[in-house]
């Protein structure tokens, strides 16, 4: 039996051209008052959209005049990492700035919430691009904006995909930033903590790793935690860590959440920080500088980092598509604090 909602609900500019005895070209004049259209044609097709509940998509409509308005930027990080404690502080850093950016050059800018519970926010908004910070190798958001033909830059590299554009974050230059650091404090035995997860970031810190560790003449010691673990699985690692190898005297956590994670697994093994055990962590973010002790970490420049991703992607929305990446000086910067200063003489 037919249902006019259904009608309705699948009304095309087709429906509306048949309905009314037009051309769809005629149909898209006539609603958007382009092109000439008599005024009696005018008010048939009119008419006939009304009756249809025929709405012209915004998406089309940019699409035919090439002007883009909404871009959305997306963390792939999950909320156990970018929310909580961090206030989602690696992501609203990036924020401000890509949105006083696009602002200048007349896009809107959407915040996508952290992938949760499986289910992709991305699917229900209308954009005309993204930036994805920190994709894995198999990204959903990533994925899903490639198969909907949208453009899309990703704040580091996204691993095994060399079809997307994407701004270097200096991960092999922050993770020998903060291994150098580490030995010239005096720490000989010095564990990598990474996530999991296919990033970029954690491919080039484990490689950046593994060539100190062999320049030095150094054991590898290398801990994964699940980035859903959040602290927990940081706390976790470590106390794994510290069981196995009980001689390390320095950590490098990458990630925030498992710094301040396993400054609590070497408290309840009763070592020091620094004095027995210096920790550091790459974002230089609220976690870094609320816990106890403070984290030494890096400042990323994540202004520059975000001011030239959208400006990327908006070379991409303009069909500019021949610069696939972009190396953001300046080089990052340590900010050392209490957790890896050397101990007192």
């Amino acid at each position: 039996m037919h249902n006019p909602a259904q009608t309705k609900q699948r009304a095309t500019i087709a429906d509306v051209a048949r309905a009314a005895g037009v051309s769809p070209t005629t149909v898209s004049h006539a609603l958007n008052g382009k092109g000439y259209v008599d005024a009696q044609t005018r008010e048939r097709v009119k008419e006939a959209a009304r009756a249809l509940g025929y709405r012209p998509s915004v998406r089309a409509q940019r699409l035919r005049t090439g002007e883009a308005r909404t871009i959305a930027l997306i963390s792939s990080m999950p909320f156990e990492i970018a929310g909580g404690a961090s206030r989602l502080g690696f992501l609203m850093e990036v924020a401000a700035v890509a949105a006083a950016t696009a602002l200048t050059r007349g896009l809107a800018l959407v915040l996508v919430p952290p992938l949760m519970a499986g289910r992709l926010p991305l699917e229900q908004l209308d954009i005309d691009g993204a930036i994805v910070i920190e994709p894995t190798a198999d990204d959903p958001n990533v994925a899903h904006l490639q198969d909907r033909g949208l453009p899309v830059v990703c704040l580091g590299r996204q691993p095994a995909n060399e079809t997307v554009p994407y701004v270097d974050i200096h991960s092999s230059a922050t993770t020998a930033l903060l291994l150098r650091h580490l030995k010239d404090q005096g720490s000989r035995h010095i564990a990598l903590l990474i996530g999991a997860q296919q990033r970029n970031s954690y491919i080039e810190s484990r490689a950046c790793y593994q060539a100190f560790c062999a320049e030095h003449g150094m054991e590898p010691i290398i801990a994964e935690a699940d980035e859903s673990g959040g602290e927990a699985a940081g706390r976790d690692a470590c106390g794994t860590l510290l069981r196995e190898h009980p001689q390390i005297d320095g950590l490098c956590a990458l990630v925030d959440a498992f710094a301040v994670g396993s400054v609590q697994a070497l408290l309840e093994a009763g070592r020091r920080v620094p004095d027995n055990v210096r920790v550091v962590t790459r974002y230089d973010g609220t976690r870094a500088r609320s816990c106890r002790p403070p984290l030494t970490a890096v400042d990323l420049h994540l202004d520059d980092m975000a001011t030239q991703a959208v400006a990327l992607l908006f070379d991409h929305l303009g069909g500019n598509k021949d610069v696939r990446h972009c190396v953001v000086p300046p080089a990052p910067d340590l900010v050392i604090r209490e957790s890896s200063a050397a101990p007192a003489s």
